[in-house]
């Protein structure tokens, strides 16, 4: 069995190890006034990172890795010379979450759903030999369950969790007055999704939740994706409708009785493969997923 939150973590440091020898920056993107998108450049920084500022306080939307903690705070103070007064943790993969003990440390205010901080204490967090206990300071100590709200700065960020998703502790962030949201791994922009079995994630559960940011989109709405460039409605819908039909494409081929093998030769996400196909999700990775879900 394929343990995917393990090769991703092989995937994520030997992506750093090679970044190690180019220019890696961060390409910063103000995608509203007083918002803005972080996201990595000439190598594997993480996920994409979410900025609210002004003079209410500043709210970053996840935190890299911890290798690029020091790179991600020099981008950060080129928007504002203001300490970052809360992180909101979107799940607990260590690209996304490697800045915790850093801004901890710091004094910032970690917050995440409560399976985030659950799993961080249990199963510790991805470093460089894996997976390590994860240190006090990388622990959030403001959890939530179902939704929280921040109104700072003119804006109300609305973060409410989505069940059984990519993980089992998924966030979404929506500034509702400035029509952007930001996904969390909901959404790899124009990618073959890496939803995470083994850390509670389920394939309709991703399919649910991305049909409840699409019910808040209008045409207008800024998308920042976990991976991958800005995004629109239009973009999600899209991603949205590869998943709903790959796994219906499988689902036919399960029901037939074929075996995993069997299923990954007649490769039926085949259509998809061009444009979607990536280094860590492949066509057959993306299949052996699915193949996966349905048979649970």
């Amino acid at each position: 069995m394929i343990h995917f939150a393990r090769i991703g973590t092989l995937l994520m440091f030997s992506m750093f190890a090679f970044a190690q020898e180019t220019s890696v920056s961060f390409k910063t993107t103000e995608v509203k006034p007083g918002i803005y998108m972080l996201q990595g450049e000439g190598g594997f920084t993480g996920g994409n990172l979410g900025l609210l500022t002004g003079d209410d306080g500043v709210v970053l939307i996840d935190d890299s890795m911890q290798p690029y903690s020091k790179l991600m705070l020099e981008a950060i103070a080129k928007v504002t010379g203001d300490p970052i007064d809360f992180v909101i943790n979107t799940h607990v993969h260590g690209d996304h979450v490697g800045g915790n003990s850093t801004l901890g440390a710091a004094g910032t205010t970690i917050v995440a759903h409560h399976n985030i901080r659950k799993r961080l204490i249990e199963d510790g967090i991805t470093g460089a030999n894996g997976q390590e206990k994860a240190p006090k300071d990388a622990l959030p100590t403001l959890t939530f369950s179902e939704e929280v709200s921040f109104h700072l700065n003119g804006h109300e960020a609305y973060v409410f969790h989505v069940a059984k998703a990519h993980t089992d502790g998924d966030a979404v962030i929506h500034f509702r007055d400035a029509d952007v949201i930001h996904t969390g791994d909901i959404l790899f922009n124009s990618l073959f999704p890496f939803i995470d079995l083994d850390t509670g994630g389920t394939v309709e559960g991703y399919l649910a939740a991305q049909e409840r940011i699409l019910s808040l989109c209008t045409a207008q709405t800024v998308i920042m994706p976990g991976h991958g460039p800005v995004a629109d409605r239009a973009a999600l819908q899209a991603a949205h409708d590869m998943l709903k039909d790959a796994r219906r494409r499988v689902m036919k081929l399960v029901d037939e009785g074929k075996t995993q093998e069997e299923i990954v030769a007649l490769n039926p996400l085949a259509d998809y493969h061009d444009e979607w196909n990536w280094g860590f999700i492949t066509t057959e990775r993306m299949t052996e997923t699915l193949i996966r879900s349905l048979r649970k």
